[in-house]
């Protein structure tokens, strides 16, 4: 597995549909969390499939401070995990409509994919597991879409695999349904959250 300290960003992919973040400073917000609510069967079948990736201690809450790199490294795995995996939906990758979570182990995969390979990378280069949270959210489209949240002490990060940008989580548009518990991450907590609107910049000449 490649080490952060490592990653090359390669060639900038074409982003003309790409939502970007209004801001590199993003505004301190945090989504208000309620209940334990259902585990996706995603999760649950990447642990069974991958025990050792889910037998662990729950720990105590923890964040990330958003220092100028951390937030590189944030990028450039956002980045490197969007432009090394091919994007194919579940069914065409797996043959199946159950929810297939794993490591891009082929290249390929669908949004659980890049998210969980971002989680490893980031966990990788030392930032603490109660702060990459999975999370399930319902895109622009109002279509099931799987991001990773970064726990910062300036707010909730996304990482998204059609967005290269980090964007705070309330200026995706997306409405959130649910993510991991920071304490366990077998425990999911419901948001059901609208984050905010999508913010567009200006593309640069």
């Amino acid at each position: 597995m490649v080490g952060v300290s490592s990653l090359q960003v390669g060639p900038a992919a074409a982003q003309s549909s790409l939502v970007k973040l209004a801001s590199t400073r993003p505004a301190a917000s945090s989504a208000t969390v309620g209940g334990s609510t259902s585990v996706p069967y995603g999760w649950l079948d990447f642990c069974h499939r991958r025990p050792k990736e889910c037998k662990v201690p729950a720990l105590p809450a923890a964040s990330v401070k958003l220092t100028a790199q951390n937030m590189s490294i944030l990028k450039r795995v956002n980045q490197k995990a969007n432009r090394s995996i091919k994007p194919v939906s579940n069914y065409d990758h797996w043959g199946t409509m159950m929810d297939h979570w794993d490591y891009p182990v082929d290249g390929k995969g669908d949004c659980k994919i890049y998210a969980l390979y971002k989680r490893k990378l980031l966990q990788e280069a030392g930032f603490p597991r109660q702060a990459l949270l999975m999370t399930v959210v319902r895109d622009l489209h109002n279509e099931g879409h799987t991001i990773l949240t970064v726990k910062t002490d300036k707010g909730d990060l996304v990482l998204d695999n059609m967005v290269d940008e980090i964007r705070p989580w309330n200026a995706t548009g997306y409405y959130f349904l649910k993510r991991q518990s920071q304490q366990n991450p077998n425990t999911w907590v419901s948001i059901n959250q609208r984050g905010g609107t999508a913010k567009r910049l200006t593309p640069s000449s």
